[in-house]
Parts: structure tokens; sequence; C-alpha cells
């Protein structure tokens, strides 16, 4: 098979590559459309130790299962497994399993590839054809869903009264805006800084968007929760100054892990803080369901490459040349 090799710092390699082998229990999926998220940015970058080189990296796929009784069947792909036996797991967060596996991180190849295997259980079927481009935004999607949904259940009152804000106009930032919109949300704030970025959010309906200065920008202090997506310690700063007595901070960035967060005003103001890490099975299910039924709207933000542009690709994100929220690549 081709499959796009990360194959040092910066650098990524079209390539020939061994076909994958399904185990007992998994099926093969022939990858049709798979996403750039931010950590495979960071491996590219070579600020993951997770993700040694050589490796081939992508989580955010759809596809159509090849062989076997399910052959043509169209799926997207959860790519996160826990050990299905540790206490988080039998509570239904393999998310947070200290054995979880994904893949694009060793053993488990990733989805920059024209064929991955992957458990049957892993496999979200989409009803139609026409939703598969979609249906690789299931994964990024349910990253928002879950952060709103932790930063939601932490509130006093009725979600049509919050004021919500997310930092960060990629497709996790997006995507919480998205998600807030189907749980009922009607004050939403989307920030993001990159004028390319912030032109295109600014044609979406449903939030407002600003860069933070303009008159949309909310008040310090106005924000019953405040979604981080971004993840550095100015975001982090600035979520502290905007959340409200009372309010929540729901943290899923994964920019850096210092600065910026206000202890002393988080006390003060009785101020919660949640990590928040991928997505458990539900939330993975809630949101394709979402997807699927129209609830997230016509999700026509995203642009595509062929997979041989990997590279290229890569390097307009890193130097922020390009408006769409996200990049997917076709095999």
């Amino acid at each position: 098979m081709k499959a796009l090799v990360n194959t040092g710092v910066e650098t990524l390699t079209y390539m020939d590559q061994a076909d994958p082998i399904a185990k007992a229990g998994e099926e093969m999926v022939r990858i049709q459309y798979s996403g750039i998220c931010g950590s495979d940015m960071h491996a590219f970058l070579g600020h993951d130790a997770r993700r040694p080189t050589p490796i081939i990296l992508g989580h955010e796929a759809s596809g159509t299962i090849v062989g076997g009784p399910r052959d043509g069947t169209l799926v997207t792909i959860n790519p996160l497994n826990g050990c299905g036996t540790c206490h988080a797991c039998r509570l239904g967060k393999p998310n947070i399993c200290l054995g979880r596996q994904i893949i694009s991180m060793p053993p488990r190849p990733g989805a920059f590839a024209e064929l991955v295997a992957i458990p049957s259980e892993n496999l979200l079927v989409v009803p139609r054809a026409e939703l598969l481009q979609s249906a690789a935004l299931t994964e990024p999607l349910t990253c928002s869903w879950h952060a709103a949904r932790l930063g939601l259940r932490l509130q006093d009152d009725p979600v049509e009264n919050l004021t919500c804000v997310v930092l960060g106009g990629g497709a996790i930032g997006l995507g919480a805006a998205l998600c807030l919109r189907a749980m009922g949300v009607q004050d939403i704030t989307l920030i993001e800084v990159n004028p390319l970025r912030l032109a295109t959010l600014k044609g979406m309906d449903g939030f407002k968007a600003s860069d933070g200065k303009d008159a949309d920008a909310p008040k310090d202090g106005s924000a019953d929760l405040v979604i981080d997506g971004v993840g550095y310690a100015a975001t982090r700063a600035a979520a502290c100054e905007l959340a409200k007595p009372g309010g929540v901070i729901s943290h899923i960035g994964l920019g850096s892990g210092e600065g910026g967060v206000d202890v002393r005003r988080m006390t003060l103001h009785e101020i919660t803080l949640i990590g928040c890490y991928t997505y458990t099975p539900k939330d993975f299910q809630e949101t394709g369901e979402a997807i699927f039924a129209g609830k997230m709207g016509p999700l026509d933000w995203v642009e595509t490459r062929h997979l041989s542009e990997g590279q290229g690709a890569f390097d307009d994100i890193r130097s922020g040349n390009t408006p769409a929220p996200k990049i997917i690549l076709i095999p």
C-alpha cells in the first residue's frame, strides 16, 4: 500500500509500506478520508516522544471495510482502545486507561495510508455515502463533544441561559462551538487570532467569531464556560480571566504544559478547571449520530488534498497559510 510516513523532524515521505494484517476481532478498512490533527503536527515537529519516527501518523479517518461479512460497509474509525479490564475501562472510560492505545502511536500504525486494521468494535457505520467525508470529522468533533459535555454537566443554570466562550478556531475549537450549539447553548463566542481562519469562521451560523479585540469580544468575567481548544499559557491565562465566579474551564488543548493558570483567581472565585482527554465510546456514538442527523451543520469548512501532498499540507498548517480549520488527506 501507499502511505505518508513521518520519516524525520518536519519530513513526510509518500512511499510504499507493507499492508497491515487484521488480527482476530479486527477488520481491514480502506481509507478514503483522513484528517490532519494537531497531535499529528506535534509529532511532525518532533515534539511528541510517543510517536518516534518512522511512523504512519493520522487517526481521524473514514472508509470502507474490505473483506469479511461486512465487506463494502461504510465506516468511520474510533482510533482509541483501552485494555478492557481496568477500572476506567469497566466504567466506560478507556480514554483514561493507563494502557490505552491509539492508531498513529506504536504499536498501531496510523491512517495516513490506504489501509488500516482496526478492531470491529471501533467502527461506526456511516449510513450514506455522501456523509463519508463528514464522517472523517467524527473523531475530532468527538473530542469537542467530550469537552463540551464535561463542562456543561458542571453548570447550575439551564444550558439556554449560559454564556460560553471557545478559544481556538481549529477543528477542535470550531467543533466545540458546533457541539455547544447542538446541545442547546445559545450564546457562544469563538475566538481565533489567525485572520485567514477568522474570516472563514465569521461566515458561519450559530456563534459569534472574534479575534478577542473587536466588538464581539467577550468581557473578562463573563463566561459560564470557557473551552480552551489551544492549550498554551496565553490561552489558559485568557480562560482564567474570562471565566465568571463559579464558572468552568474545559481544557482540551495540548499546545504546551506550562504556565497560564491563575490559581489565586480560580480559588477566590471558585472556578473549576477540568482536563478533557479525547472521549468515551458513548461520546463517539453520540457525535456520529449528531453528524449524520445534520445537527452539526454542513461541515463544509474542510480542505481536501491528496495523500501524496501531505508534506505541503503540514507546511501550510504550520505557517498559518490555510483558512480551513481542517485539511483532510485522500489516499
